[in-house]
């Protein structure tokens, strides 16, 4: 719980942090997460490599697309090469949410790290080697 404890508490402090944002928008703060993921792809990108970038479940992930969809955020349809997979892309809406939300949550976010000073660099990196051990240890299987 050494490692574990404080990393749990952190995520808490970051959603916590960042709820106001949330409060009365279109989105919510995964939803968001998706989009984001969808705005930066080049074409159109199949659910199923979606989950696995964002390090997801394709049932959560698949959970979210059906709400986006539903709000006219993304499109889907079936991926000639395999119809049993579905094409996701980002609609001019999606992407006009990512541009109006997306940065004032980085906003809040530089703001609560802003306090690492000259130690973020040191804590992004250890983050990124803890990271790394996990996914070798997990087997690079996702949640």
């Amino acid at each position: 719980m050494e490692v574990v404890g404080p990393i749990k508490r952190i995520e808490r402090l970051l959603a916590t942090s960042v709820e106001a944002l949330y409060e009365g928008a279109p989105l919510t703060a995964p939803e968001l997460d998706v989009l984001v993921q969808l705005r930066h792809a080049e074409g159109p990108v199949i659910a199923r490599r979606l989950a696995e970038n964002m390090r997801c479940s394709r049932a959560a992930v698949s959970k979210t697309l059906a709400k986006l969809e539903k709000h006219g955020f993304i499109e889907r349809r079936p991926s000639p090469a395999d119809r049993r997979a579905a094409l996701v892309t980002v609609t001019t809406a999606g992407r006009d949410a990512v541009d109006a939300m997306f940065p004032r949550q980085l906003a809040v976010e530089a703001a609560l790290l802003k306090g690492l000073g000259a130690d973020r660099d040191r804590v992004v990196k250890a983050l990124n080697l803890l990271e790394q051990v996990l996914e070798q240890r997990a087997g690079g299987q996702h949640a």
